[in-house]
């Protein structure tokens, strides 16, 4: 070291500390999957179960797992849907001759609709359960919670339903499968080696990061789910030879049929605080998760301010890189100490501009 110190005519007082913070540096780096290109996520050759596949994110990413060489089964309401979600997962296929697809059609929302799916799903997989679930599925009703003029609570049972027991359910039966004793993974036969994990991949939102006026009977179902991934992230650790992992995604405005849908609804002031976020493609936001799904993140974000709101609400949560998590954690309060003022003022204008929201309906 002296030698190279002299050569290079760096002081050794100096050059001693600097390789330190240099190594350390490389391997903060490194743990944050810069230089490393394993794939947490494998998908080839897998049986992956998809609900809300036939439109919007859902479909845009079963065509995206068909390219990667997936089998598919896609599940969702409507018939006539699925059919043609068929029609355009198959033609993406990677390797047609060995990729199967197939769809099932099941209302997430009804009570025990899960287990009947799992079975339909193994039965046409030659009696083996999905490698990989993405509970997609789910709707958004905005509106103002205490306006007499809606029935948010009714709304809410129905937000409650689909985005938030849809998945549960799901993720129950399948865990039942995967989780049953006689369905232990086999051995790989190498020392020290495990058996690829199952994934269960919840869908819930960027509002379930950062609450904003006019999503009372949407977000808490997504808050929901994020209780849910992480008490399962922590339970699915008894079972150290059933091995599962647990990711949540979460998206930001998509631009899609149920977008369309949702802003029949969506009160004027959440039109207002949401103009400045730009609309992602379901092909943009199906990408984007898949990414992060195989750099083995629990949480997925798809976009850069989803990515600082993740790391400002973490709490007990599962980080994906506990140095730059904390970090940004830290920072985070700050920025919101800011957003959160002019958000507030924001509504409180609107509200002096517009009056009373009932008044003015009433008026109406």
């Amino acid at each position: 070291m002296d030698i190279i110190e002299q050569r290079v005519g760096v002081p050794p007082h100096i050059a001693g500390p600097a390789a330190t913070f240099a190594f350390f540096a490389f391997f903060l780096i490194k743990k944050m999957g810069l230089f490393t290109n394993t794939n947490h996520f494998p998908v080839e050759g897998k049986t992956i179960l998809i609900t809300g596949a036939s439109e919007g994110m859902g479909l845009a990413a079963a065509i995206l797992l068909a390219k990667k060489g997936a089998s598919l089964i896609l599940v969702s309401r409507n018939v006539g849907r699925l059919e043609e979600a068929l029609v355009k997962v198959t033609a993406a296929a990677r390797s047609p001759s060995k990729q199967r697809f197939t769809y099932i059609s099941a209302d997430v929302s009804e009570p025990n609709y899960a287990e009947s799916v799992i079975a339909q799903a193994i039965a046409w997989n030659a009696g083996a359960a999905p490698d990989i679930v993405w509970c997609i599925a789910g709707l958004s009703s905005p509106m103002l919670w205490a306006d007499p003029a809606n029935d948010s609570i009714a709304a809410t049972r129905r937000n409650m339903d689909v985005n938030f027991f849809g998945s549960a359910e799901m993720s129950r039966a399948i865990l039942k499968e995967w989780l049953a004793p006689e369905n232990k993974p086999k051995d790989t036969g190498v020392i020290g080696q495990k058996p690829e994990p199952k994934h269960i991949v919840f869908t819930a939102s960027m509002l379930a990061l950062f609450a904003i006026v006019g999503y009372g009977p949407y977000t808490p179902s997504k808050w929901a789910l994020r209780g849910l991934a992480d008490t399962l992230n922590m339970e699915l650790r008894m079972y150290p030879d059933h091995p599962v992992k647990i990711h949540v995604v979460y998206p930001g405005t998509i631009t899609s049929p149920g977008l369309e849908r949702e802003n029949k609804t969506k009160p004027q002031i959440t039109l207002e605080l949401e103009k400045e976020e730009p609309a992602e493609s379901p092909e943009t936001v199906a990408e984007r998760a898949l990414k992060g799904l195989e750099k083995g993140q629990y949480n997925v974000t798809v976009s850069t301010l989803g990515d600082l709101m993740r790391c400002g609400i973490l709490g007990g949560s599962e980080r994906n890189n506990w140095v730059w998590d904390t970090v940004v954690g830290w920072v985070v309060p700050v920025i919101y100490f800011f957003v959160i003022r002019i958000m507030n003022a924001q509504v409180a204008g609107w509200a002096r501009v517009n009056g009373h929201p009932h008044v003015k309906k009433a008026a109406a």
